[in-house]
């Protein structure tokens, strides 16, 4: 019996489909228990990614309310060229934009979302539209999904699986590429820049101060009070140097791309989700601020061990011994307050009993970040031609967008990835990264230009020429939304849609609902996605048939399931051969 095939939703369950049993006690078959679970989990990730790009522009909206400081006025400019918003005030013109997507998240499922069409790619929406794909309000597609999937409702797996691809679209154009731009105009747009990561960035002279979560606008007041004279010359008074924030999971990737803009105050970003285990037992932590996942539960018994404060402000994020401070724009520096009059009780109460070790020469002293779709393309010389050009004339045989989260289960953690990286930077494939994915890639090396060693010839000599790594950080897995416009820019700059693009995503060690909602945004848009491990389909055939075969001809996008890692790297090769092929280049 598949473990995905089994069903307890109701009381008679849980029932559990086998050769004997082909159906549930009310009649369900594997194909529709394997849908309406994928449905859910897909319904339940989308709403995560709401969840963020709401309170970013709520906290976008709100900074403009009270004119206070907007860092990206470029990124602003274009979102609101980008929405036809003719405003010149810059305030009156961020809190139009903000006002935009809370409107369209807000809308009931049979109004179509009014930005879906001026922020995607146009073939992409054509198809989107002949499809029937096209979201009605983000927040009510996501109830209606939890509804489909609810008892004796809907048992169309075919119907289930278009209403996956459906929250991908409201996922990846709201949750993940507009939660970017937001961020973008309230802290600051991401510049490219060297930067030191791993247990290296840790400065025990310091109150440090771990992130961890995904919404990097709810951190903007506490990053700058931290450096005011007022708040340093607390912390000196009890023998710091002053505080640092410690970055782990996809928040702290976020403030490393904009890390030039906060250079006084962040650290370093250490690693990803299992990393942050390891980061509280150096002792060097003194609290922890979360407010999102991947905030593991592991790390409860080990803050307790280490006497390390922990508060949410977010109550999605709660912990069992952490204190819930829930985060308001207009309490914003009471909590700020707290949060600095908390951490400096805790470095006071632990700092004499509790050991500090950790391993000083981990991680890279040399890596490469910044990169978003405008920094990249202003590197390139102002747009993708030097690029297409490097994959025209083969140097670059094509792009691999190797993203998403880390798991224990392939191969171990972060393993995968990092062996599937080498295998294809080896075959002349350049790699974008997003998400903790990242955090394993930089720690290793792969993201300093010394990494172009690894590389094939070809892709060896673009790196040395443009003195960059083979694989290009982009941050966190919001930043999968960033690959996104990259991807739609020189699809339009070659005038193609996406499907043909030598472009492959892989999300080798997916971990949460949130990866299959992005997952879904990649079979969306064309894009063929490899996975290492199945998302729980594998008890249907024809729901696995339909996402690994059949969607080729729908969306262009499928899915590609294989656990080995020089076999996937092939097949990913493979693929970029066939549509540089079917380009004739």
């Amino acid at each position: 019996m598949n473990a995905c095939s089994s069903c307890k939703s109701c009381s008679n369950g849980p029932c559990k489909i086998t050769p004997k049993s082909p159906r549930g006690v009310c009649g369900a078959d594997a194909h529709t228990i394997v849908a309406r679970n994928f449905l859910r989990a897909v319904a339940a990730g989308s709403g995560c990614y709401i969840h963020i790009v709401e309170n970013t522009a709520r906290n976008l909206k709100n900074t403009a309310l009270n004119r206070k400081t907007i860092k990206g006025l470029n990124a602003l400019d274009r979102l609101a060229q980008a929405f036809d918003i003719k405003e010149t005030d810059t305030y009156e013109k961020a809190i139009k934009v903000a006002d935009k997507v809370l409107s369209d998240l807000y809308k009931p499922s049979y109004e179509k979302m009014d930005l879906v069409e001026k922020i995607s790619y146009s073939p992409r929406y054509d198809k989107w539209k002949e499809l029937n794909l096209i979201p009605g309000g983000a927040k009510s597609e996501v109830f209606d999904a939890v509804v489909k999937t609810s008892t004796n409702l809907s048992s169309d797996a075919s119907d289930m699986l278009l209403h996956s691809l459906k929250l991908g679209i409201s996922t990846g154009l709201y949750g993940l590429m507009l939660t970017n731009i937001l961020n973008d105009i309230i802290l600051g747009e991401p510049v490219i820049r060297k930067a030191p990561v791993g247990f290296r960035v840790i400065d025990p002279e310091y109150i440090n101060i771990m992130i961890t979560g995904h919404q990097h606008s709810n951190l903007a007041h506490l990053q700058k009070v931290l450096i005011e004279h007022d708040v340093v010359k607390k912390a000196k008074a009890i023998g710091a140097k002053g505080f640092k924030i410690v970055g782990c999971t996809c928040v702290g990737q976020d403030l490393q791309v904009r890390g030039e803009h906060y250079q006084d105050i962040y650290s370093g970003h250490v690693g990803n989700n299992f990393t942050s285990e390891a980061v509280l037992a150096t002792g060097a932590v003194d609290l922890v601020i979360s407010e999102f996942n991947c905030t593991i539960p592991g790390i409860e018994p080990i803050a307790n061990e280490f006497m390390i404060k922990m508060i949410c402000i977010d109550d999605v994020a709660k912990k069992t011994n952490a204190e819930l401070l829930p985060y308001r724009y207009e309490e914003r520096e009471q909590i700020s307050e707290y949060i600095i009059n908390t951490a400096i009780e805790s470095y006071k109460s632990r700092r004499q009993s509790v050991k500090i070790n950790y391993p000083k020469d981990h991680g890279d002293s040399n890596v490469i970040t910044g990169l978003s779709e405008v920094s990249l393309k202003d590197f390139l010389g102002g747009d993708w031609s030097k690029l297409i050009e490097l994959i025209v004339n083969g140097k670059i045989k094509g792009i691999a967008g190797v993203v998403g989260c880390s798991n224990l289960t392939a191969k171990g953690h972060d393993v995968f990835t990092v062996e599937l990286v080498k295998e294809l930077i080896k075959k002349d494939i350049l790699v974008l990264s997003a998400g903790c994915s990242s955090g394993a890639l930089e720690n290793v090396g792969l993201m300093s230009p010394d990494a172009a060693l690894l590389a094939g010839d070809g892709l060896r000599s673009v790196c040395e020429t443009l003195g960059i790594p083979p694989v290009l950080n982009f941050g966190p897995c919001l930043a999968i939304g960033r690959l996104e416009i990259v991807a739609s820019q020189i699809a339009e700059a070659i005038g193609v849609d996406i499907p043909k693009l030598p472009l492959v995503f892989s999300a080798p060690q997916w971990l949460e609902e949130q990866a299959l909602a992005d997952g879904a945004f990649g079979l969306s848009l064309g894009i063929p996605l490899h996975l290492a491990i199945p998302p729980f389909i594998t008890g249907s055939d024809l729901v696995t048939k339909l996402l690994t075969e059949d969607l080729k001809n729908i969306t262009g996008g499928y899915l590609i399931l294989d656990s080995d890692v020089e076999s996937t790297a092939k097949k990913l090769e493979d693929i970029i051969m066939e549509k540089r092929n079917g380009l004739k280049i």
